[in-house]
C-alpha cells in the first residue's frame, strides 16, 4: 500500500509541477498543450455522481433480496436464487459493459423520454434526445454490478442473527417483518454498512463497463440523461495508451489515479469508523 502511494505521489507530482490549470477545479483536459492545462472538476463529478446514485439505488434492493433469501424463501428457492446472485457477482465487468451498450442504452432512452415529459422542467432530468450513452446510465448498470456484492454480504450477515431473539420475539406474537425490523436488522446494521462500502468501492474504481458506456466529454451538464461526462477510471483506460511519454499525459492521469486511490482510503476509513463507533455503542448499552 506504502509503495503504491508513493510511486502516484511521485509521478503525480510531475503533472503537478507542469500544469498551468487548478488540478483540482479545471474542467479542460489538455495535456498535450504547451504548457499542459489539466484538471479533475469533471471527473471528479462523474466519478461521484454516479457512484451514489449506484448506492442509492442498489442497497434497498440488495437488503431486499438479502432478507427474502435468509428469512422468507424456502430452503431450495434461497439455495437456487443465491447461487445465481453468486453467478452475477462473477460475471466480468467488459460483459456488462458490452450488454449496457447493446441491450440497455437502447432500452432506456423510451425511459429517458418518459423522465423528461414528466420531470424535465428540474433539468436534471431532462433529456434531449440521442443514443442513452450518460451518466445516469453508467449509475444503472453499476447499481446491476453492485447489487451481487452487497446482497451476498448482506445475506450472510443477516443469517447469523441470534436465533433465540428471534425465537423468542415469534413466541410473544410477533410477525415476520417485526422480527425482522427489531432483531435482525438492528443486528446486521454494520454487515450492510460493510457491504455497501465494499459496493461503493467497485463502483468508484470501476472501469471498463462504463468506458463501454459513456460518450466521454470534459464538461458538467446540469442533466444527467443527455450524453456526456467521464469518471476517474474511465478516462484513465481511455487515453492511457495514447498518453504521449515524451509529455506528462501519463504522470497526468496517474495524478488523477492518485485522487481516485485517496478517495478510495477515506471510503474505507470513514465505513471502518462507523463500525468501530457501532461496535462500540452496542457495547456499552449491552
Amino acid at each position: 500500500m506504502a509503495s503504491i502511494a508513493v510511486f502516484l505521489s511521485v509521478q503525480a507530482a510531475v503533472a503537478l509541477a507542469a500544469n498551468e490549470g487548478n488540478f483540482l477545479t479545471t474542467f479542460q483536459w489538455d495535456v498535450n498543450a504547451n504548457p499542459p492545462v489539466f484538471g479533475i472538476a469533471v471527473l471528479a463529478f462523474g466519478t461521484v455522481v454516479t457512484s451514489v446514485i449506484a448506492m442509492v439505488l442498489a442497497v434497498p434492493v440488495s437488503v431486499g433480496i438479502a432478507l427474502f433469501l435468509s428469512h422468507y424463501a424456502p430452503r431450495r428457492v434461497a439455495a437456487t436464487l443465491g447461487y445465481v446472485v453468486d453467478l452475477l457477482a462473477a460475471v466480468p465487468s467488459i460483459v456488462y459493459g458490452l450488454w449496457g451498450a447493446l441491450f440497455l442504452v437502447p432500452h432506456l432512452e423510451g425511459l429517458y423520454f418518459w423522465l423528461d415529459d414528466y420531470f424535465g422542467w428540474t433539468g436534471v432530468l431532462a433529456y434531449d434526445g440521442g443514443a442513452a450513452r450518460s451518466l445516469f446510465t453508467a449509475a444503472i448498470l453499476l447499481t446491476i454490478m453492485i447489487i451481487p456484492i452487497v446482497s451476498n454480504v448482506s445475506r450472510e450477515v443477516f443469517r447469523q442473527a441470534p436465533k433465540m431473539q428471534e425465537e423468542a420475539a415469534l413466541a410473544l406474537g410477533a410477525t415476520r417483518w417485526e422480527v425482522i425490523r427489531t432483531a435482525v436488522l438492528p443486528f446486521g446494521r454494520s454487515g450492510v454498512i460493510s457491504a455497501s462500502m465494499l459496493g461503493l468501492g467497485r463502483a468508484l474504481g470501476e472501469t471498463m463497463a462504463v468506458a463501454t458506456i459513456l460518450s466521454p466529454s470534459m464538461d458538467i451538464r446540469a442533466s444527467l440523461l443527455n450524453p456526456g461526462g467521464g469518471t476517474f477510471a474511465q478516462n484513465i483506460a481511455a487515453s492511457f495508451s495514447e498518453a504521449s511519454p515524451a509529455g506528462v499525459g501519463r504522470e497526468a492521469l496517474i495524478a488523477s489515479g492518485l485522487v481516485l486511490f485517496v478517495i478510495t482510503l477515506l471510503v474505507n476509513g470513514l465505513a471502518r469508523l462507523i463500525i468501530a463507533r457501532r461496535k462500540e455503542y452496542s457495547g456499552a448499552n449491552a
